[in-house]
């Protein structure tokens, strides 16, 4: 399996890119930041993939 593929949860996720929850909650709400993806009805988690390619397209602006 490729590890860009795996799905990271919150506190990795906001390890790797520097915001606090509220921020990048307000950012997935205005379709700024990827969607997470339910993994059942308690838990959710990001594409690694996505993420680092959100994170790519910031480090260009």
């Amino acid at each position: 399996m490729d590890s860009r593929n795996r799905v990271i949860r919150r506190k990795e996720l906001l390890e790797m890119i520097g915001v606090s929850s509220v921020t990048q909650w307000r950012m997935e709400k205005a379709g700024l930041f990827p969607a997470r993806v339910r993994l059942n009805r308690a838990s959710v988690g990001w594409l690694l993939s996505e993420v680092e390619e959100w994170l790519n397209s910031r480090e260009r602006v």
